[in-house]
């Protein structure tokens, strides 16, 4: 993710959910927790790594 978004969102994680209450989410091929949510077309979402390009959903 460009440093400009992530200067935007990356408090919104922390503001959103309490940090005992937090889920993490983890790219399962790199382990990196640095995973954007992709909006598709159709509706539908898939997951990025931003760390290692991995996708999934």
């Amino acid at each position: 993710m460009p440093a400009s978004i992530l200067g935007e969102v990356g408090h919104l994680s922390e503001v959103a959910l309490p940090r005992d209450k937090a889920t993490r989410l983890n790219c399962p091929s790199c382990g990196s927790g640095h995973v954007a949510l992709v909006l598709g077309d159709n509706g539908g979402t898939s997951y990025v790594c931003t760390a290692c390009g991995h996708s999934w959903s």
